[in-house]
């Protein structure tokens, strides 16, 4: 846990003494704010159904964005012989990595609070819709960021990283409305993989166990792929 911790405070001092973090916050908040205030303007409803539906979109370019570095540049600057060679184990890198973006992600998240202290100050919002919608939120991002990192581990080109990671995402999430043309059985096989149909009912302020339990195991095979890829560098 220790070596977790210390990964994990290496990256995010990485992050801001880089642009990186400032540039991708700033992005997601100016959108996010546009969004926002569009969909207020015209609905003229105290909810955030609608904005959460589109971060979860934006939330595809956002996450590849930040985790497109974290073993790339790694493998780029050599500097991951070093890491392999140390007394840490690969479980520990990964983990390490993913919590410090994870934590940027959080942090990114926590600054659009202050939406729905607009709702409440102007209107009478329902609680329970925001707060699932942020916790759907969460869930899908921390499945995003494991895909994100596994395709990091791929390339020591940020860019390859980072589409790499992009495709894999934005599949999972059209995936859903391919099971449209399948049949009945096939394509409800193939729509439960996707990622909306599991993140519908958090919007709706529904918490569905079920749901949770997808996300979390999503992210586990992913973060268990990306400590696979690691592995291999062993033995190249």
């Amino acid at each position: 846990m220790r070596n977790t911790l210390t990964i994990a405070e290496r990256e995010l001092k990485s992050y801001f003494v880089s642009p990186i973090a400032y540039v991708v916050t700033a992005l997601f908040l100016i959108v996010t704010g546009y969004f926002f205030v569009a969909i207020l303007w015209g609905s003229q409803q105290a909810n955030l159904r609608d904005l959460f539906s589109n971060m979860a979109v934006i939330l595809l370019f956002i996450a590849p964005a930040i985790t497109m570095r974290l073993l790339s540049e790694e493998q780029r600057s050599g500097t991951i012989e070093l890491l392999l060679t140390a007394p840490v184990r690969d479980v520990e890198v990964v983990l390490g990595k993913l919590l410090a973006a994870f934590t940027l992600l959080l942090a990114m998240l926590t600054l659009t609070l202050y939406y729905p202290l607009v709702l409440y100050i102007i209107g009478n919002p329902d609680t329970g819709p925001i707060v699932s919608g942020y916790v759907g939120l969460i869930l899908l991002s921390l499945v995003y960021l494991s895909v994100g990192l596994l395709a990091s581990s791929f390339s020591q080109n940020q860019i390859v990283s980072f589409l790499v990671a992009f495709c894999a995402v934005l599949m999972l999430w059209v995936i859903s409305y391919a099971g449209n043309f399948f049949s009945p059985s096939v394509g409800a096989v193939i729509r439960y993989l996707g990622l909306p149909e599991h993140y519908n009912d958090f919007n709706r302020g529904v918490f569905n166990l079920q749901d949770g339990v997808y996300y979390v195991s999503a992210s586990i095979v992913f973060i268990f792929a990306a400590i696979r890829s690691l592995e291999t560098r062993r033995w190249r």
